[in-house]
């Protein structure tokens, strides 16, 4: 069955149905345990009142222990249940973000802004990063590492071998797409930095910090002290005398003992606690990656190839273990008995330093893994949700040939495709046009589906084939009072950038919209004209939108390295008409004497 987007959408809707109703259900499971809690509660009372009123029988012992053993039972049942209802909620979210990305294009997931920069060859030219953009369309990553993985493969082109590594990778996902999103739901109510502050605890700070829990004669008495104390307890039992005095005494060697290292303890600890959820949540995400045989190259690179005696995700549940164990400690009544009887913070301090010899390099890269995911979903649940784009052609020379191309970020029922193709040498095309007529968004519409192809996801094309460039644009120039910058600067400085970036890479591709705006018309079309004649000579391909009809009879005296299109109008009964159609030839009908005439000025 071959899938279209309203079908897609439909099951996204059937997929969020089930989970609003699994949710209800377990509402309803946790308020039939609480009302139960509070009934075993109140018997437990009543148990209590016969006691006193009647005195203690034994059947009456047996009657006040099964409430309290039935209570307990009901607490674990509860967190059971309520860790399945915030999963449940979680996956919710990823189905419903999916419907909403389908219907009005917002996506819950960051939008990037903090990558953009101005300065960037092409990235605020072609709304790559911040609200609207690219990232925010194509990002499912709730990691840091996710999310700077994301923005490096939109700021620059891979290499031909990753890109198609990259394409089969994303195909392969796709298969999986079922899985993905519950993989994206154990993460979503995790905050970005999480996992890059349990990384950094591992790789940087854990090393210096466990040092004490090296300590020999530390950890023999660590090992020893159950049998010391329970010994002693036994002896003071049976014996009675000096014996209780003794066993004070270890007590208080004890309690020394762990008060000479609270400090250390503390230092370890912190950055850990209540992280055993947490860590438990991870270990899901990573072991779905592992039980998974995947064929793609790409995806077996995330794997280290050195065998380890545990898979990352057993690692990362005992390291979970370990944490949720040292979790005792925020009990305070729980953690002097343990304490005084166990040095129990001692002993995690010792299992996790245990833990970190054998399992923190494997664990580390497990989470860069979980990040590396993350990014291909991104790309992956791009493609299984526009089942009409398709994955480029990339060709080892010059090309650039597309049909049916549209701009992704427009909504489909008002998108309008084109047909571009490039000759078999580059040229400067000039594309003319009325206002509003699109030529900005045609060179966008290039722009952004070469970004697209270079991260190896498919393109909003019907189909498309194109060599890799080195995309350099020039569109929204503006200036800066903080640089003491003037337009006309800060355009001399893009145009400076550009020139030094095409020197140095052959494999340029410019995108040019209304060149030199911050100076007079004679200039500008003599500043216009050096440039297309040094694209010329450098042989760099350039797409260069303009107004100025003069440029266009440059196809005159360079007719094999200047080509002419145009966007133009229909005017019918003083009403403007636009097709967005990108058509042979300079533009013959412009637009600026009706729109100054809609705001009461009139051109004789």
């Amino acid at each position: 069955m071959v899938k279209t987007k309203h079908s897609i959408l439909n099951g996204y809707q059937n997929k969020a149905a089930q989970q609003q109703k699994q949710i209800d259900g377990l509402k309803r499971k946790l308020n039939n345990i609480s009302f139960s809690r509070l009934g075993l509660f109140i018997a437990e009372i009543l148990m209590v009142a016969l006691i006193i009123n009647f005195g203690f029988e034994w059947f009456f012992g047996v009657l006040l222990f099964v409430p309290l053993v039935l209570f307990l039972v009901l607490v674990k049942k509860q967190t059971t249940v309520q860790k399945e209802l915030a999963y449940t909620r979680a996956l919710l979210w990823v189905y419903q973000n999916e419907i909403n990305q389908l219907s009005d294009g917002k996506n819950g997931y960051d939008n990037g802004n903090a990558y953009a920069d101005e300065y960037h060859p092409y990235a605020s030219d072609l709304d790559i990063f911040g609200q609207g953009s690219l990232y925010s369309y194509v990002n499912r990553c709730n990691t840091n590492d996710g999310l700077d993985l994301l923005a490096a493969n939109l700021s620059r082109a891979n290499d031909k071998a990753t890109i198609l590594q990259r394409q089969e990778a994303i195909a392969e996902l796709i298969n999986h797409i079922a899985q993905t999103f519950h993989f994206r739901a154990e993460l979503q109510d995790h905050k970005p930095e999480q996992l890059r502050v349990i990384k950094n605890k591992l790789q940087h700070e854990l090393p210096g910090q466990l040092k004490f829990a090296r300590n020999r004669t530390l950890r023999l008495y660590v090992k020893l002290v159950p049998f010391v104390t329970m010994g002693m307890l036994a002896l003071a039992i049976g014996y009675g005398g000096l014996l209780w005095q003794f066993f004070a005494l270890v007590l208080l060697f004890n309690s020394g003992l762990t008060f000479f290292n609270l400090a250390a303890i503390n230092r370890v600890y912190n950055g850990f606690g209540k992280g055993s959820a947490m860590l438990n949540a991870f270990a899901g995400t990573v072991k779905w990656t592992e039980d998974v045989k995947w064929n793609s190259t790409y995806i077996k690179g995330f794997f280290d190839s050195s065998k380890s005696d545990q898979p990352v995700s057993a690692q990362i549940r005992s390291l979970s273990a370990i944490i949720q164990a040292f979790d005792a400690r925020l009990n305070i009544i729980v953690s002097a008995f343990l304490n005084l009887f166990l040095l129990w913070d001692l002993k995690c301090s010792i299992n996790l330093s245990n833990w970190h010899d054998k399992s923190s390099i494997q664990l580390i890269k497990g989470m860069l893994r979980i990040s590396q995911f993350e990014e291909l979903i991104s790309f992956a649940t791009l493609s299984y949700n526009q089942p009409d784009w398709n994955f480029p052609l990339i060709e080892d020379n010059f090309h650039f040939s597309a049909s049916k191309l549209g701009h992704p970020l427009i909504p489909e029922k008002v998108r309008v495709l084109n047909d571009f193709n490039v000759t078999a040498n580059p040229t400067v095309d000039i594309v003319t046009g009325s206002n509003m007529a699109g030529k900005s968004t045609f060179l966008r519409t290039a722009g952004i589906n070469m970004v697209l192809a270079f991260t190896g996801a498919a393109v909003c094309a019907a189909q498309m084939s194109v060599s890799i460039f080195n995309i350099l644009s020039y569109m929204r120039i503006k200036d800066s009072l903080n640089d003491q910058t003037s337009t006309f600067k800060a355009e001399l400085n893009r145009l400076k950038m550009i020139l030094d970036a095409i020197q140095t890479n052959q494999n340029s591709f410019v995108l040019i919209d209304e060149m030199l705006r911050g100076t007079n018309s004679k200039d500008k079309y003599l500043g216009s004209k050096v440039f297309i004649e040094k694209m010329i000579e450098q042989k760099t391909p350039a797409l260069f939108a303009t107004h100025d009809l003069q440029l266009s009879e440059m196809e005159e005296d360079h007719p094999e390295k200047i080509r002419n299109y145009h966007f133009d109008i229909q005017i019918s009964e003083g009403e403007m008409n636009f097709d967005y159609k990108l058509k042979h030839g300079p533009c013959k009908t412009f637009n600026a004497a009706l729109l100054l005439k809609q705001i009461g000025l009139t051109l004789t």
